[in-house]
């Protein structure tokens, strides 16, 4: 590891409910983290339609800039990390002509059948992508706007994900960074550029899209407005690794290759590294997903519904009670375990009208015993997440070319001692819980990577274990837990 002077950079964390405006500074080895700022990201209902409020997140951006400004902070650069998938289209004179639309809207639903009908097959395409099939992908988002006549289609001239948006709206620069690009299902994952039959299905083209940037690239530094408004100077914004799993990844504290990670937050995303896609008839039929690693590795994964199953019902219970994520686990802890369980990803848990009642429903259809309280549904959903994992982990095992001795629990969903533990049992291998703060840190060392801080991955796992406290989660009751383990996979 270099010896450096005290350094500090800014990560713009922007996740699928709120963003944060993280300050980094690296000394001696360590990464220090301080909140600068954080706000809601809500998810916008225009007459059934869901979007992102593009504006908000940028006045968001700048109010976070001018708090840096009135703190006398001095920062070497900026780099900023969203979920995946979503994009702003853009005209020839650089506006957005609207506000992206979210994963989340109902638009997509049936589009990839239609697609595989209309074009190539669901195999062709998966071969053609290696990515995991979700009507949310970009690319069913882009076939549903021709398919709907959308009238912006046509006279789109860049389409910019959202990271490179946001960075689009500090810099006036345009490029397309390759992880959060990775997550469209419009790469070919071992040429690493788009798929052109893909796009001309689509009638676009790649001059459609910015130039293809890889992480630690200088996108260029804020433009003269966003420099008036905040009174800051040229600071440059770095390409960090775009999608936040890719950032949360890079920062996982492994201290070999033994092992796999779940990034655990609104999605849990669970995967190994691999030096090459994977990308064959099992990979197929196990619906895996080849995304791109901030270092050039891909991350072999699978998305998990994660605690977006508990954030819904929590809204729920918030209704009738103040309550908040402790009260839930507290409950759950107090609720006779191994009563019913769900598939968390089956399609009627992506966008409920009310998630308690969709989980009662399958529950029901399933003749199994049918959750009432708070307890008894958290504890139905944290059993059910630990089981699906280790489902999960099994296909990760077949296909990795080294053994998997521990399961890395990085992001929020790591402070969750409950669900660690519970993983722990049913997956039969230690986990090590931790960092919370994986995306930030990730992106954060990825600046300081471009400003030649850090050398590699193995240097920036380094500093994350010097600068966090992990807790290591040994399997309890493990023969109990392979009992219901068969139990779950009747009923999912």
């Amino acid at each position: 590891m270099k010896e450096s002077k005290l350094a500090s950079f800014l990560a713009i964390d922007l996740g699928a409910s709120s963003g944060r405006a993280i300050l980094g500074t690296i000394d001696n080895g360590k990464l220090e983290l301080t909140e600068i700022n954080r706000f809601a990201n809500p998810i916008i209902d225009i007459n059934g339609r869901f979007y992102w409020d593009l504006f908000h997140l940028y006045s968001e951006i700048i109010k976070s800039l001018k708090l840096i400004q009135s703190q006398n902070i001095e920062i070497k650069s900026i780099g900023i990390d969203t979920w995946g998938v979503d994009f702003v289209s853009f005209g020839k004179d650089g506006e957005p002509l609207r506000m992206p639309y979210s994963y989340r809207d109902t638009r997509t639903f049936g589009a990839p059948e239609k697609f595989f009908d209309t074009f190539f097959s669901k195999k062709e395409t998966y071969l053609k992508t290696g990515i995991q099939i979700m009507n949310f992908n970009s690319l069913f988002q882009l076939f549903t706007q021709q398919e709907d006549d959308n009238p912006i289609y046509p006279i789109t001239d860049k389409f910019l994900f959202m990271p490179d948006a946001l960075s689009y709206l500090l810099t006036n620069k345009m490029v397309t960074e390759y992880t959060i690009a990775s997550t469209s299902q419009l790469l070919n994952p071992f040429t690493r550029s788009f798929d052109e039959e893909l796009l001309s299905k689509l009638n676009v083209s790649k001059e459609n899209f910015a130039p293809i940037v890889f992480p630690g690239t200088t996108i260029g530094t804020l433009s003269e407005s966003v420099q008036k408004q905040t009174d800051l100077g040229a600071i440059p914004v770095i390409a960090v690794a775009g999608h936040d799993t890719a950032s949360a990844v890079i920062a996982t504290p492994a201290e070999n290759e033994n092992f796999a990670y779940l990034s655990s937050g609104t999605w849990s995303l669970m995967g190994i590294e691999s030096k090459e896609p994977v990308v064959n008839e099992e990979t197929y039929a196990l619906n895996f997903t080849n995304e791109g690693g901030a270092d050039g590795s891909i991350r072999l994964l699978k998305n998990i519904c994660g605690m977006w199953l508990i954030e819904q019902c929590k809204k729920e219970w918030t209704k009738e009670k103040d309550i908040c994520y402790d009260d839930i686990v507290l409950a759950a802890t107090q609720a006779e375990p191994f009563k019913c369980y769900i598939n968390p990803d089956e399609s009627c848990f992506a966008s409920p009208e009310s998630m308690i009642n969709e989980i009662q429903n399958y529950c029901r259809k399933t003749h199994q015993f049918v959750p009432q309280t708070m307890g008894e549904i958290a504890r139905c959903i944290y059993e059910s997440l630990a089981f699906r994992y280790k489902q999960i982990l099994e296909d990760l095992k077949k296909l990795a070319d080294f053994p998997i001795e521990t399961l890395h629990i990085i992001g929020g969903g790591s402070q969750n001692n409950m669900l660690n533990s519970f993983t722990a049992n049913a997956i039969g291998i230690p986990v090590i819980a931790g960092p919370s703060e994986a995306t930030a840190m990730g992106n954060i060392l990825m600046q300081a990577k471009a400003a030649g801080l850090v050398s590699d991955k193995a240097d920036m796992r380094k500093i994350v274990r010097n600068s966090v406290n992990l807790t290591r989660f040994e399997p309890q009751d493990t023969e109990l837990w392979n009992n219901h383990y068969h139990k779950y996979l009747k009923q999912s």
